[in-house]
């Protein structure tokens, strides 16, 4: 399928910046868990399981699809760029996706907690896992794994991954 960006009668030539960062946290986060989850359907032997497993990694892949569709209309120049196999690249991805989600769903679960006790504790937690994120983010950002500061490289990695993770055999 190909997308056309929203077409207001401004003649759109790329996706707005938040949306290019929103695409990139999407397709970095999809990406990471069809890897994952390619890696451990081969070890499942419930039925039931394996098919669940075989349809989240069917829909990750069409969804993974079609995201990729939208890079074309970012900051993203054609050409080579350098191919890195280095599976820390891989858990460091998913340990700061796992710490991210932590951090949120923490905020969240404060929002919605009354009794003081475990309040502190959700406090305490989330601070934690904010830390954790950090020095997650500091080690990706240090070993060249998260180029946070250049998004078309971050854009570029998106693509390479997510194009590797939908060709892995599962």
């Amino acid at each position: 399928m190909n997308y056309y960006p929203y077409d207001d009668g401004r003649n759109h030539q790329q996706l707005a910046w938040h949306e290019t960062l929103e695409l990139h946290e999407l397709a970095a986060f999809q990406t990471n868990g069809l890897i994952q989850f390619k890696k451990a359907v081969r070890k499942i032997q419930d039925r039931e399981l394996k098919n669940l497993y075989l349809e989240a990694i069917e829909g990750i892949q069409g969804n993974l699809t079609e995201l990729l569709s939208f890079y074309e209309y970012g900051p993203y120049p054609e050409g080579q760029h350098e191919v890195r196999n280095d599976e820390s690249a891989f858990f460091s991805g998913s340990l700061l996706g796992f710490t991210k989600t932590s951090v949120r769903s923490y905020a969240t679960a404060i929002t919605e907690t009354a009794t003081p006790s475990l309040h502190e504790i959700f406090n305490r937690h989330l601070q934690k896992a904010i830390n954790l994120h950090y020095k997650v983010f500091t080690y990706m950002y240090r070993k060249g794994y998260y180029p946070a500061y250049d998004l078309t490289t971050l854009r570029m990695n998106d693509v390479k991954n997510a194009k590797k993770a939908l060709n892995m055999p599962y």
